[in-house]
């Protein structure tokens, strides 16, 4: 086993360690999503004019990218909590890869969010999401929205780096809150005034969001809608390579000057 692959493990499984002595935290962090889909589905489902069942199926992907999204905001604070704290001075003190500490953590989240999705999946069923696709497009919707979510996080991480505060994290990481709004996530975006429509179509989680609906079988997908919109698929693997191209290398040189 290489180095970087030896102490990238080493660093998931003290990330891994982390949530298991802080369940409270990871529950009630899975519980939001699951709470959002029962008020929205339920509240906002009444208002829209498809029908609330309907509707519900239209939002469970949405809400899956939403969480995804929460990347930037888990990675963000993680990342500072450690520069903040010194953690990251001891480690590197160590003979450990400097890649393997920002891997290491972004592949424990994903572990975390794999396992804390499934609430919602069963809530979404409970309440009448469907996954009508095939099982190959099911298991391509999973795999676009890992991808996605490791592309936040590997965000998140090199903005925590940057600001080296919790405090800062945290505010800048709730913030990141609003992306989701901006987006087709919650409702269609067919409807915008033109310039909101066409901001919330490149936003990443709208193609993202998108794919995933066309992969489940949930909605197909819109006509006349910007390009990572249209082409849903090609567009949530260009994003997600964008972002992981742009802020992971920074990411990993940030750790080595912090």
């Amino acid at each position: 086993m290489s180095a970087l692959a030896y102490d990238g493990a080493a660093m998931a499984g003290r990330q891994l360690r982390r949530v298991r002595n802080n369940p409270g935290l990871a529950v009630l962090t899975q519980l939001m999503p699951v709470n959002m889909l029962l008020f929205f589905g339920y509240v906002f489902g009444s208002a829209l004019a498809m029908p609330g069942p309907q509707y519900r199926s239209f939002l469970v992907p949405g809400l899956l990218v939403a969480t995804a999204a929460g990347g930037v905001m888990t990675g963000m604070f993680q990342a500072a909590a450690d520069t903040h704290r010194g953690v990251s001075d001891r480690f590197r003190t160590m003979p450990v890869s400097r890649a393997a500490v920002p891997l290491g953590q972004a592949v424990a989240d994903l572990v975390v969010t794999a396992i804390g999705t499934v609430p919602l999946l069963l809530v979404g069923l409970a309440v009448g999401w469907r996954v009508e696709g095939s099982a190959a497009g099911t298991l391509g919707a999973v795999g676009l929205l890992l991808l996605f979510r490791f592309a936040c996080t590997t965000v998140g991480i090199f903005l925590g780096l940057l600001t080296r505060s919790e405090d800062a994290a945290g505010q800048l990481g709730a913030s990141s809150f609003v992306l989701p709004l901006l987006s087709n996530a919650y409702i269609p975006t067919g409807n915008l005034p033109g310039w909101l429509r066409t901001l919330a179509e490149w936003n990443p989680i709208s193609a993202v969001t998108t794919a995933l609906r066309e992969l489940f079988g949930n909605a197909p997908v819109p006509e006349g809608a910007a390009w990572p919109v249209a082409h849903p698929v090609a567009g949530s693997l260009a994003w997600s390579a964008v972002l992981i191209a742009v802020f992971l290398p920074p990411a990993i040189r940030r750790y080595g000057r912090c």
